[in-house]
């Protein structure tokens, strides 16, 4: 949870949380400064527990990507610290974290197999022994028929799937989406998140994902955390304590609309709030 934010959830007894889950990420009063004087994000305080489904949620510009680069070690804080189960994260990817950007920047020459096998074997496993994994992330994403396409080959949203099996083919704990979804049609981005839900349930990896969309944030999330404008501050939550699986009987439901309300609310009022400190 934000340590200096709201948090804001409904009445709703089915969908109630259970114990909080055990702290796997601690975000320390971070800020993030670039070179030519621009902050970026200010004295943010996050923490994510284990299995969590929490997305970041704010404006395009707010930091919300620069944050989760952070918490990647692909990007250096400036002040603050980003701690990962008593281990300070210093830098470097780090085996136990699996990034999907936003575009899918697959190697348009290699296969799907290939696309995949790219982590493994940065990290020097062989083919034989990687074949396994690899087999696994692509079934995972539904893509087990087409390893030996080559992206010209594939719909954006197949493409995307691709991305997902690259970052889950090492088997992590901690999976980082960077608004994997925004560039696709409704109709895909709507199945691709049925798609990711069903995969968080089964496999319980720690899950942040960054978007703009109150609706897509609603949709997959147990947490939402509300960013201002630049600099990025976490400055309120909402618990969408709706119960999982959730299908299009929730997207079209009562309390979908709720929870959308109150999300867009929270997000009104962080702009408003930047707005009067600048």
């Amino acid at each position: 949870m934000t340590e200096s934010a709201e948090t804001f959830t409904p009445d709703m007894e089915s969908g109630a949380f259970k114990s909080p889950p055990t702290p796997l990420i601690a975000v320390r009063d971070v800020s993030k400064r670039y070179p030519n004087g621009i902050l970026a994000l200010s004295g943010i305080n996050l923490t994510i527990g284990d299995g969590e489904f929490v997305s970041l949620l704010g404006p395009s510009g707010c930091g919300k990507s620069t944050l989760l680069r952070m918490i990647a070690g692909l990007s250096s804080v400036t002040t603050g610290s980003i701690d990962r189960l008593a281990s300070a994260i210093t830098g470097g990817p780090d085996q136990d974290l699996g990034f999907v950007f936003q575009e899918p920047t697959l190697m348009p020459w290699a296969t799907v197999f290939n696309n995949v096998y790219l982590p493994l074997k940065l990290a020097r496993v062989s083919r034989p022994d990687a074949k396994p994994k690899i087999d696994e992330a692509l079934a995972m994403v539904g893509l087990e028929n087409f390893a030996e396409a080559r992206p010209r080959q594939l719909s954006g949203g197949m493409k995307m799937r691709v991305s997902i099996a690259r970052a889950l083919v090492t088997r992590p704990r901690i999976l980082l989406l960077d608004e994997p979804f925004a560039a696709l049609d409704e109709i895909t981005r709507f199945r691709l998140n049925n798609d990711l839900i069903d995969l968080w349930q089964r496999q319980r990896w720690t899950v942040i994902f960054v978007t703009h969309s109150v609706f897509e944030s609603v949709y997959l999330s147990q947490r939402i955390v509300v960013m201002s404008a630049r600099p990025g501050r976490a400055v309120s939550e909402v618990a969408i304590s709706a119960p999982y699986p959730r299908d299009e009987s929730f997207r079209t439901s009562s309390a979908y609309s709720e929870f959308c309300r109150l999300t867009s609310a929270e997000l009104s009022r962080a702009m408003g709030a930047q707005t009067k400190e600048n």
